[in-house]
Formats: C-alpha cells, sequence, structure tokens
C-alpha cells in the first residue's frame, strides 16, 4: 500500500469512528429514555442494559454504518480540499479515481460486513434482547412469550400439505393439536389429527395421532385408516427452518408498512419454494424484499461516489459543509428509497428494479458529477 492510500486511510477512519461511536451514544441513549421504565420493571442491572444494546446494535448499525461513512467522507474530503492537498495530489498526477481507490477499498467491505450483518445476527438481535430483558423476571412471568405462536395455518404446494396448528413454540418446535391434510395423487385427500406433535431424528413425530380418508367421488364422511399412540411421519418433509420463516412471513405480512419488513434472504427462498403459486400481492412483496435485501448493503459503496464529487470539488471550504451535505444527500436517497419499494411492493414497479433503483439512480448521477469534477 502507498503512502498517499495509507495517509487517506488515516484521515478516513479516524472521523468515521468518530461518527459511528456518536451515532451509538445518540440512539442509546434516546432509546434508554424510552425504555428506562421496561428496564426497571425487568430489574435490570447496568450489566444488562450494557449487554442488552451490544444485541440490539447489529439492527442500528445496518441503518447507521452507509449514514455515518457518508458523513466521514464528506468531512475527510472537504478538509483535504480546504487545505488544496487534493488540488496538490491531481497537479502531481493523482487522478480522481486512483484518489479514491482507499475509499472504494472501504466502501466495499463496508458493503460486505453490513451484509453478513443483516443475515447473521441483525434477523436474531430483537428476540435475544428481549430474552436479555426477561431474564430476571420470576418464573412464568416473561411477558410476551414471544416464541409461542397460536392459530398457524400455511400450505406447502411444493409437497401438497396444509397444516393447521394450534399452538406452536417456535423455539423448540413442540406443536399442540396439528392437522395435516394431504392431497394425494388419486384424489383422495387425507386428514392427520394428532394432540401434539415434535421434530425429532430429522422427522415430525405425532402423538395419539388419527388419519382419515375421504373419497371426493362421494359425499361420504371421512373413514378412520389409522390410530396410532406414536406416529412417525419421515415423508412430511416440512423442516423446522422452513416452519420458522412462514411465522415470520406471516408476522411481517400482518404490519401496516410491510415493505419496512426485515426478513432474511434465507427466509424468503424458502417461503418461496413452498409457495410456488403466490398470489399477485404476496409475489410483488416478497420479490421486491427479496431484491431490496441484496441490494441494501451496497449503498455502502455507493456512498463513497456520491461524497467523491461533492468533497474533493476545489475551493476553501467549511468543513461543516460535509454535514449539511450528507444530510441532504441521506434524506434524498431514503425518500427515493421508500418511494421506489412502495411501487414495487405495489406491483407499479418490477421487483428487481424497486429494489436496485435507488442504487443504480444515485451511482449514475454520482459518476456524472464525478466526470464534472475539475
Amino acid at each position: 500500500m502507498r503512502l498517499l492510500d495509507r495517509y487517506l486511510l488515516r484521515e478516513l477512519l479516524l472521523p468515521f469512528a468518530y461518527c459511528l461511536g456518536g451515532f451509538f451514544i445518540f440512539w442509546m441513549s434516546s432509546d434508554l429514555f424510552n425504555r428506562i421504565g421496561e428496564f426497571k420493571e425487568a430489574r435490570m442491572n447496568l450489566g444488562d442494559i450494557a449487554l442488552y444494546y451490544v444485541v440490539k446494535s447489529p439492527e442500528f448499525l445496518s441503518v447507521v454504518l452507509p449514514v455515518a461513512l457518508l458523513l466521514a467522507l464528506l468531512y475527510a474530503l472537504t478538509h483535504h480540499a480546504r487545505h488544496n492537498e487534493i488540488t496538490a495530489m491531481r497537479a502531481a498526477g493523482v487522478s480522481l479515481w486512483r484518489l479514491a481507490l482507499p475509499y472504494l477499498m472501504v466502501g466495499f467491505i463496508a458493503s460486505i460486513g453490513l451484509f453478513i450483518v443483516n443475515e447473521e445476527f441483525a434477523p436474531e438481535a430483537d428476540d435475544r434482547a428481549e430474552a436479555i430483558k426477561a431474564r430476571r423476571l420470576p418464573a412464568g412471568q416473561s411477558a410476551l412469550r414471544k416464541q409461542i405462536v397460536t392459530n398457524l395455518s400455511f400450505m406447502n404446494a411444493r409437497d401438497g400439505h396444509i397444516w393447521a396448528i394450534k399452538e406452536l413454540n417456535t423455539e423448540t418446535m413442540a406443536m399442540i393439536e396439528p392437522l395435516v391434510v394431504t392431497s394425494v395423487r388419486e384424489g383422495s385427500p387425507t386428514w392427520l389429527y394428532a394432540s401434539a406433535a415434535i421434530y425429532t431424528n430429522d422427522m415430525w413425530v405425532f402423538f395419539k395421532a388419527r388419519e382419515y380418508r375421504s373419497d371426493p367421488a362421494t359425499n361420504s364422511a371421512p373413514v378412520p385408516t389409522l390410530q396410532e399412540p406414536v406416529l412417525a411421519r419421515p415423508d412430511f418433509k416440512e423442516t423446522p427452518e422452513e416452519i420458522r420463516s412462514e411465522v415470520m412471513i406471516n408476522q411481517r405480512a400482518s404490519l401496516k408498512r410491510r415493505h419496512h419488513a426485515d426478513i432474511p434472504l434465507t427466509d424468503i427462498r424458502s417461503y418461496l419454494e413452498l409457495h410456488p403459486d403466490l398470489t399477485p400481492a404476496n409475489r410483488h412483496w416478497l420479490y421486491t424484499r427479496l431484491h431490496s435485501r441484496i441490494a441494501s448493503p451496497w449503498k455502502c459503496l455507493v456512498v463513497v461516489l456520491i461524497a467523491l464529487p461533492f468533497g474533493a470539488a476545489s475551493g476553501r471550504r467549511n468543513v461543516f459543509a460535509g454535514v449539511a451535505g450528507s444530510i441532504v444527500i441521506c434524506f434524498a436517497y431514503f425518500a427515493v428509497m421508500e418511494i421506489s419499494q412502495a411501487a414495487g411492493t405495489s406491483g407499479h414497479l418490477p421487483a428487481w428494479v424497486a429494489g436496485w433503483f435507488p442504487n443504480i439512480s444515485f451511482t449514475l448521477i454520482a459518476l456524472w458529477l464525478i466526470n464534472r469534477v475539475r
């Protein structure tokens, strides 16, 4: 790495760390002020509160990391331009693209890191934080029982199964009063009732199971064909991961502003495999979320391109111009993202266009502005 690259990275990473730390402190203080009553009721001490915010930080990081990077870049570039350092570098034969190479490297690494955080840590952050908040409560007083889902029903079009579950524990995958309706090729559907079911040894095991079969050619009542105290069904291929994704999709779909739903790619893909015949509304929504999920981390790389023409323009400017510039740019980006995702969810834009439009449009604008920098 050249001396120039090390210098530019040093001048960027320090304000980047300050911006990220400052945003985190501001967010934690604001959230703590709103939740202090909840923490007292949960009997949390200072260590519990600190761990709570450490666990919750991936959710916050996915929103703040691109903003902090943009603010730090505009600050660093404005500082260099104000002291004529960029002019000197370019006079020495260093092009703007060569100058931007360490910044682009930081943006690429931040994008990869943000993608990993979004997929591996952020989806479970809220549940882990709630577990920390509830761990000092007396047994049985853990408030919301978030792992318990009641009256769950879903259809597995891949295997021709319809599940109706009175109560499901998403942590242990224990079911109470499950019903599985199976459509077989010869046209005689079967109903499998059970008092309970668990997933063990890579198969579903039903307790006090009763199976009925009906003949669609007649109007006769279903005929009992099987009754077992314990019944293993290795032919039921629905995995706990697929059922958890079904629960998550159903919960997110009930949100009023469901284009904001934070759904991991694995859950979206599992749901799409189980439901090849989606309604148009659900298809628009899920595929928009799929493309948005893939595109979202790359805004860290986009902000580098955006910052270059605004921060590297020659002239002696106040360093706080970078702060104002970052606010305007972030507002514009999030406004475009809101509009495009709403249009994709409603079906007015193709899903891939809705997911990638903010990144593509701001990248093209940034490239045009970079080309005009003298």
